[in-house]
This record gives C-alpha cells, structure tokens and sequence, in this order.
C-alpha cells in the first residue's frame, strides 16, 4: 500500500514539473514579443532628420525669429532616445504648451545620432549635449544662445510637466527677457 502512494505522489509532481516547464516558456516567450513589439513601435517613430543640414536650419529659423518678433527654440535629441520622442509628443498634443511653444518661438529639432552628431552646430550652441538628451536651446533673434535648457528638470515621473514645460516657454521669450511680461 504505501509504494502504491509513493508511486502516484511522485507521477503528479512528475506532471507538476511538466505544467511548469511550460508555463515558464510560454511567460518567458511572451515577455521577449513584448520588448521586441516595444522597440518597434520606437523605431517607427521619426521625428529628427539625420540627413538635414543643421546650419541652415538654424540659420533659417533665426531669419524667421527675428522677422517676427520671437526667439528659436532647438530641440536636440536623436530618433534613438525615448525621452526625445516623448517631450516632442508631450508638446505637440499639450494645447497649452502648443499655443506658448508656437506663440514665443521659432522651433527647430537638430538630430544628434551616430549618422550624423552635428558637431559643428552643436559646438555653434555652445554644446548643450554636455546637459544630455533631449537638451533645449534658446536664440535670440540676432542667433546668440541666451539660454540651455536640460530637460531633466522639465520631467515629472516618466513624462513632463505641463507647469515646468510653460514656465520654461514663458520666461524665454522676447517679451519676457525684455521686462514687457
């Protein structure tokens, strides 16, 4: 009688185990289409351009700031950074800091990558990559750097801050730096 139990205990653990095995495949599986569907949809999205010519760029948008009245705001930052792509979406579909962005600036991304790090633009700006990515840069209308900004200040949890991201935008601006607001 009791080999007979020993018997059935040990063809259920046997089972067990079996269940297990694949259970743990079947998660770990799961867990890897997850990461890899993951950098998909980060390498889908596109928004620097390795391929422009930054000092032309910056020089146009410093044209179109001083014609009218407002300062460039860079945004460097490459397609390889998360947060790059993050506070690009976050001020695009923010309506209020859309509104301050297009009403105080000339906005302008300058692609740092391993195709192209835009070195010499970059060295023009007084090298914000020293702050990290994404870094912002304000010209004034003449093309001086008068501001650079490290975005990590700018962040709350895993976004950004809609208050910091408008307090930022609101204290660069041509009226601001004047004393007019």
């Amino acid at each position: 009688m009791i080999e007979f139990s020993i018997t059935v205990y040990i063809f259920g653990a046997t089972k067990i185990v079996r269940f297990m095995k694949k259970a743990i495949a079947l998660i770990f599986i799961a867990l890897c289409m997850q990461v890899v569907f993951a950098q998909d949809d980060k390498k889908s999205e596109k928004i620097y351009d390795p391929t422009r010519n930054a000092a032309a760029d910056v020089a146009d948008a410093v044209k179109k700031a001083q014609s009218s009245g407002k300062n460039v705001l860079i945004q460097v930052g490459g397609n390889w950074c998360p947060w790059c792509i993050r506070v690009h979406k976050f001020m695009a579909e923010e309506p209020e800091v859309a509104k301050a962005l297009a009403d105080g600036y000339v906005f302008l991304l300058v692609n740092y990558s391993k195709e192209n790090k835009n070195e010499e633009v970059l060295r023009m700006l007084k090298n914000p990559s020293r702050f990290g990515f994404p870094v912002f840069v304000v010209l004034d209308g003449a093309g001086n750097v008068i501001h650079i900004q490290d975005s990590g200040y700018l962040e709350e949890g895993k976004t950004y801050s809609k208050e910091k991201l408008l307090r930022f935008l609101k204290l660069w601006t041509v009226d601001a730096i004047s004393g007019k607001k």
